[in-house]
């Protein structure tokens, strides 16, 4: 089964760091930082720093495991965590120079149900379960600086 870390990055200003994916032929649509666990990763956490680390030059502090989503033959683990400076400039995951992945851009969403509710965040299983979370007012302080 393949794993694949992501991680609801929360900023000093209560905003998300999201990737917006622009792909030629299908509308646009958001993701959270992450990918997949290599067999050289000592740690879930450890596949997700470096994942972090790759695609956006950031260094974040993990809180907690926030939800898993498994289906056949994959497993994702969201992880709720803080981060105060990333470059998405500095970014070096080997996708960013792969031959028709289309296009990513580094954005900030506020961290609300209008702020989610203006994105096509996939999978569409976390963002209900971010909704649900922000509705009920548990991200805001569990992940404030």
């Amino acid at each position: 089964m393949i794993e694949r870390v992501r991680a609801v990055l929360v900023t000093a200003d209560d905003t998300m760091l999201v990737i917006r994916r622009t792909k030629p032929g299908i509308p646009e649509y958001w993701v959270l930082p992450g990918g997949g666990v290599e067999p050289s990763d000592e740690s879930r956490e450890a596949a997700l720093h470096r994942e972090i680390h790759e695609e956006i030059a950031g260094k974040a502090d993990i809180i907690r495991l926030l939800h898993t989503l498994e289906t056949d033959d994959e497993r994702q683990l969201f992880y709720l965590a803080r981060i105060a400076t990333w470059s998405f400039d500095d970014r070096t995951g080997p996708e960013f120079s792969a031959e028709g992945r289309g296009e990513y851009a580094l954005e900030e969403v506020p961290l609300t149900l209008e702020g989610l509710d203006g994105i096509d965040l996939k999978p569409e299983e976390i963002a209900h379960v971010l909704r649900g979370a922000v509705g009920a007012g548990s991200l805001g302080a569990e992940a404030s600086l």
